[in-house]
C-alpha cells in the first residue's frame, strides 16, 4: 500500500468516529421509550393516534416479531404492485412498461428487506413513481426495522426481569423521523450541490460532439433478430450524433441508499454514475454514510447498557477486521494482474502492472477511493458500488465477497451489523466460559441453551442459504443459463450473488445474467430467510434475555471491554467465516488468483 491509501483509510476512520459519536447521543435518546417533548412528541402523538398505535405497549418479543414480519409482508405486496402497475401510475414522463412478474417480485422482496439486489437497469425500467413511492419508502422503511430489532436486542442487555422489549411502531416512527429523515435531507443537498441531479424531468436528447458509429441488430417485422447460417446475429453499419440522457430524483435517492446502507442505484452503473457520484467529495461522503448509523449504533449499545467501554470494544472489533480487509483489496488491486506487468515476475515475485488494476474503475476516484469504496460497501451491508467488483483481482474481489460471508458483521447495516456482531459476541463468551468451565455470562446476563440454540440458527442459516443456493445454481440447467465466464470466475459469480442475496447486500460481480425467472425466485427466497430466518431468533434471544436477572461480577467473570476480549470476538467472526466458507472460495478465487501466476 501506499502513503496515499493509509493517509485515506486514516482520513476515513477518523472523520467517521467524530461524525458517528455526537449522532450517538440523539440515537440513544430516542431507544428510550419514554415519550418526547415539544413538537417533535406532539407530531409523533399524532402519528401514533392516526394509526391507532399505543405507544406505551410494550410488547413481548414474539409480538414484536410478529409486527415486524406483517409489516414488511406489506411492504412487499405493495412495492410489487407498483411495479406491476407503473405504465398506468403517474411521474412516468418516458412511459416505462409494466415490470414481469418474477422481475417485480425479486426486487419488491429485496427493496423490503434491505437487500436492494437490482436485476434491472434502473434508468430503462423504473419510473420515478416506483423509484419513490416504492423503492425509496422501502429505503427508509427497512433500515429503520433494522434499527429497531437492534434497540429490542439492546433492551434485552440492559433490563431486569422485563416481560417486554419495547414496541415495534414506536421504534420503527422515530428511527425514520429522527435519524433517517433529517440526515437525508442534509445529504441530499450536499449531494445537489456537488452536481448529483434532482428533478422530475423527461429524458434529454443532446447532441454529441463526435458522430458515434455502432452496429444495429437486423430484425424482422415482429422484432426478432435476424442469424446468418451459424446462428450469429445480422448487424447493420449506423451512426448518431444524438445522446439520451436519463434524468430524475437522484440526490433525494441516493442519501438514503447510502444512510440505510440499502444500495440500489437510480442508474444502471449505479454510484459509478457521475450523476449518482460525480465527485471525490461525494465519493468521500458515501463512504461515511455508509458507515456513520452502523458506528453510531455501537455507541448507542455503551449508553443504554450504561458502560461506553463495551460500545468501543465492538466498535474496534469492527474496526480491527475492516482495516485488514481494507488493505488488502487496496494493496491488490495496486499491484494488478501479473499479466499485464511490462516484466511478469519481479525478483520478489510481486505483480508491477504499470499503474495498478484499473479496469472497471473510474478515473476520478481511483484504485483507491474504489478499493476502499468496495470493501466498506460490502462490509455495511449496502449494495452501492462506484466500480466493477467483477473486474477486481481475484484477491481484491475475494475481500467484499468474504465480508458479505461473514454476515455483514464489520459495521454491517444499519441495525443488523450491531445486532449480527452481539450474536458473535454471546459466541465468543460462551467458548470463553467453556475454555474455563464456567457458565457463560454477558453483560450481566448468563448465556444458557435457549440462547445458543437461537445462536447457532442465527449463525448457520445464512451459510446454508448461500452454499445450498450456489450448489442449485450450478448443478441445474437454469441455473448454468446465467454463467457467461467459465471456470473459477464463473463459480465466483454464482458465489457471489448467492452471498450477497441471503446476507441482504445487493451488491454482485454482475458477470452473471441473473434477471431470469430461475435466479429472481432463487434470490428473492435467498433475501428473505436470510433477512427475517435471522430477525426472529435476534428478538427472541432479546426476550430471553429481558427476563433474566442480572448478575454480579465475579473474579470468575470475563471482561468484556479490554483487548483481550476484542481478539477473543474478532477470532470467533473470522474463524466461523473461515471454517464455513473457505472451501467455496478455494473453487472461485484463490484457484483463479493461482491461475494468473500459472502462466509465469
Amino acid at each position: 500500500m501506499t502513503l496515499q491509501a493509509w493517509a485515506a483509510l486514516g482520513l476515513f476512520l477518523t472523520v467517521l468516529v467524530a461524525a458517528a459519536y455526537p449522532l450517538s447521543i440523539v440515537m440513544a435518546r430516542i431507544a428510550d421509550p419514554a415519550p418526547l417533548k415539544g413538537p417533535a412528541g406532539a407530531l409523533e402523538r399524532a402519528l401514533y393516534r392516526l394509526a391507532a398505535v399505543d405507544p406505551t405497549h410494550d410488547m413481548p418479543w414474539t409480538r414484536y416479531a410478529t409486527s415486524v414480519i406483517l409489516f414488511n409482508a406489506f411492504g412487499v405486496l405493495v412495492v410489487y404492485a407498483a411495479q406491476r402497475l407503473q405504465l398506468w401510475l403517474p411521474w412516468n414522463p418516458q412511459h416505462l412498461a409494466n415490470i414481469t412478474v418474477d422481475s417485480s417480485f425479486n426486487s419488491a422482496v429485496s427493496f423490503v428487506t434491505n437487500t436492494n439486489w437490482q436485476g434491472y437497469a434502473g434508468e430503462s425500467t423504473i419510473s420515478y413513481f416506483t423509484q419513490m413511492v416504492a423503492f425509496a419508502v422501502q429505503n427508509f422503511f427497512s433500515a429503520a426495522t433494522g434499527i429497531a430489532v437492534a434497540f429490542a436486542l439492546v433492551r434485552g442487555f440492559a433490563r431486569r426481569s422485563a416481560a417486554g422489549i419495547g414496541n415495534f411502531w414506536v421504534d420503527l416512527t422515530r428511527s425514520t423521523l429522527y435519524v433517517l429523515l433529517p440526515l437525508s435531507v442534509v445529504l441530499a443537498i450536499l449531494f445537489m450541490g456537488q452536481g448529483v441531479i434532482q428533478n422530475f424531468d423527461a429524458y434529454q436528447d443532446v447532441h454529441t460532439l463526435d458522430t458515434i458509429a455502432y452496429d444495429n441488430p437486423k430484425v424482422d417485422a415482429d422484432g426478432t433478430v435476424l442469424t446468418d447460417a451459424h446462428g450469429a446475429p445480422l448487424t447493420e453499419p449506423m451512426t448518431t450524433q444524438t445522446q439520451t440522457i436519463a434524468m430524475g430524483p437522484v440526490a433525494s435517492q441516493e442519501a438514503i441508499k447510502m444512510l440505510g446502507t440499502n444500495g440500489g442505484g437510480f442508474f444502471n452503473a449505479n454510484s459509478a454514475h457521475p450523476y449518482e457520484n460525480p465527485t471525490p467529495l461525494t465519493n468521500f461522503c458515501q463512504m461515511l454514510a455508509m458507515f456513520l448509523i452502523p458506528t453510531a449504533l455501537c455507541f448507542v449499545f455503551g449508553r443504554i447498557i450504561g458502560d461506553l467501554r463495551q460500545g468501543w470494544a465492538l466498535l474496534g472489533a469492527m474496526t480491527l477486521i475492516f482495516a485488514v480487509m481494507a488493505c488488502v483489496a487496496i494493496w491488490a488491486e495496486q499491484r494488478g494482474n501479473p499479466a499485464f506487468a511490462p516484466w511478469g515476475i519481479d525478483q520478489t515475485h510481486t505483480a508491477l502492472q504499470a499503474g495498478g488494476n484499473m479496469e472497471g474503475k473510474e478515473t476520478r476516484f481511483g484504485i483507491i477511493g474504489s478499493a476502499l469504496f468496495a470493501t466498506i460497501t460490502t462490509a455495511a451491508s449496502c449494495g452501492a458500488v462506484n466500480a466493477m467488483h467483477d473486474s477486481f483481482t481475484p484477491l481484491g474481489g475475494m475481500v467484499p465477497m468474504w465480508l458479505i460471508e461473514l454476515g455483514e458483521v464489520v459495521f454491517g447495516g444499519v441495525g443488523s451489523g450491531l445486532y449480527g456482531m452481539l450474536i458473535f459476541a454471546i459466541m465468543a463468551v460462551f467458548i470463553a466460559g467453556l475454555m474455563i468451565g464456567r457458565t457463560p455470562e454477558y453483560l450481566g446476563k448468563k448465556i444458557e441453551a435457549f440462547e445458543m440454540k437461537m445462536t447457532s440458527i442465527v449463525i448457520l442459516i445464512v451459510p446454508c442459504l448461500v452454499l445450498l443456493g450456489s450448489a442449485i445454481a450450478v448443478t441445474t440447467a437454469a441455473g448454468r443459463l446465467g454463467i457467461f465466464n467459465p471456470g473459477a470466475h464463473g463459480f465466483s459469480e454464482v458465489l457471489y450473488a448467492l452471498s450477497s442475496a441471503a446476507n441482504n447486500n445487493g451488491s454482485a460481480f454482475a458477470g452473471l445474467s441473473a434477471n431470469t425467472p430461475f435466479y429472481n425466485i432463487l434470490l428473492a427466497v435467498a433475501m428473505w430467510i436470510g433477512r427475517f430466518a435471522f430477525i426472529v431468533p435476534v428478538l427472541a434471544i432479546a426476550g430471553s434475555l429481558a427476563r433474566k436477572k442480572r448478575i454480579e461480577v465475579t473474579v470468575g467473570t470475563l471482561p468484556t471491554h479490554g483487548p483481550l476480549f476484542v481478539a477473543l470476538l474478532v477470532g470467533t467472526v473470522v474463524l466461523v467465516g473461515a471454517l464455513t466458507y473457505v472451501p467455496a472460495l478455494a473453487l472461485g478465487p484463490v484457484i483463479e488468483h493461482l491461475q494468473l501466476y500459472a502462466i509465469h
